[in-house]
């Protein structure tokens, strides 16, 4: 069971063509430019990215940290082309989203077509369990109960872990619940994940994980017992991913079978600079944090960065010391670590924002998520 999952829906992306930026492209910027559009049209899948290279290293100080990706391609952006402009000199190509960070022609920037997806696909309304024997569980490493890998425009809808018959003492999962890998515009509502019984390190105990995903959203489930009960994970390219009104409780980093005693395990950013993420509106007893995580996870680096915590509570921790820009807003009664004394602070200044009401008043709008929603779409019932 090693890095498997009891149920799987996988697509196999394939790229089709690559042309090369011919220009830096800023952050939030809705177009990039080509010298030769003419092999793209409107509704194609395209990936945008760039190597990770010695500069790009260097302009984030994680030289001699960030050495697991150095040299190779990643996509950091999951998009849609809306228009193309040949007219222009170089072509613009029009996209869906936004992107969110800067991409610079000096890092071999370049848009890739991409076809293959299994898209339109759901999971509901059942009960996953993959517990064994607790000793047995601790010999495989990232068993998942369901994983969707290379997935767009798919759904997970009450979908809670249960008390299998063959494991032992009331444990839900070997290790991991649901995984949303390599996709985008996917939807996790109302699902529950509880009582791993790997809780080591290796991967283990992630019962909602998010890793190289855009535009996840992760609304209304609740998480008990993990490692780190919601968490993005390995590799660049997470971004746009929203966590609304998710419950986080007892969440414990334990170090052998045999330790039941553990750590305070926290939700977390966990690798590699995800980017404009969103926690909203959660109820976070244990808590969620993102930093400088080192050498850590085979050189996990500056793991989060233009992250925003939005109204949460619950009584946990947030510890937010995030690459450049990081802001929590409305933490009435979190305990919030920012400081840039923190042993592992180290490139994240400017402290992150912090602001709070001193006397308890509700945040308005009461989520950041639903307050964009309806201005991009109009009131909903």
């Amino acid at each position: 069971m090693n890095s498997q999952a009891g149920i799987t829906l996988r697509g196999s992306v394939q790229s089709e063509l690559e042309l090369p930026l011919s220009a830096d492209t800023e952050n939030r910027a809705t177009s990039v430019q080509v010298d030769d559009a003419s092999g793209l049209s409107v509704g194609d899948d395209v990936q945008i990215g760039f190597i990770i290279t010695d500069q790009f290293i260097a302009d984030h100080g994680m030289d001699g940290t960030w050495v697991s990706f150095n040299g190779q391609w990643k996509p950091f952006f999951r998009r849609v082309v809306t228009a193309i402009d040949t007219a222009a000199d170089p072509d613009v190509v029009e996209l869906d989203i936004p992107l969110r960070y800067p991409v610079l022609t000096r890092d071999q920037a370049s848009l890739r077509k991409v076809s293959g997806f299994i898209q339109d696909c759901g999971v509901e309304d059942l009960a996953l369990s993959n517990a064994i024997g607790y000793d047995a569980a601790w010999g495989f490493n990232r068993a998942h109960v369901l994983t969707l890998d290379q997935a767009k425009d798919c759904w997970v809808h009450n979908v809670h872990s249960f008390d299998s018959p063959v494991g032992e003492d009331d444990y839900h999962s070997q290790s991991g619940g649901i995984l949303v890998s390599n996709s985008k515009r996917v939807t996790v509502l109302s699902c529950r994940m509880e009582k791993a019984q790997h809780r080591g390190s290796g991967g283990n105990g992630y019962l909602f994980e998010v890793l190289k995903s855009n535009e996840v959203l992760v609304k209304e489930c609740t998480a008990v017992a993990g490692r780190h009960n919601f968490i993005q994970n390995w590799d660049f390219g997470t971004t746009g991913c929203v966590f609304l009104r998710c419950t986080s409780r007892e969440g414990r980093m334990l170090a052998f079978s045999w330790d039941f005693i553990g750590l305070p395990g926290y939700c977390e950013y966990h690798h590699s600079l995800a980017t404009a993420n969103l926690v909203d509106s959660c109820t976070l007893e244990d808590g969620w944090v993102g930093y400088n995580r080192g050498d850590e996870s085979s050189g996990a680096g500056h793991s989060v960065t233009q992250s925003v915590y939005w109204n949460n509570r619950g009584g946990g921790t947030i510890k937010s010391l995030q690459y450049q820009w990081g802001y929590i807003i409305g933490v009435n009664d979190m305990n919030v670590r920012t400081s840039l004394i923190d042993y592992n602070a180290a490139g994240t200044e400017p402290e992150d924002w912090v602001e709070s009401s001193p006397d308890g008043s509700d945040l308005i709008p009461e989520s950041l998520y639903e307050d964009q929603l309806r201005r991009r779409i109009g009131p909903q019932p």
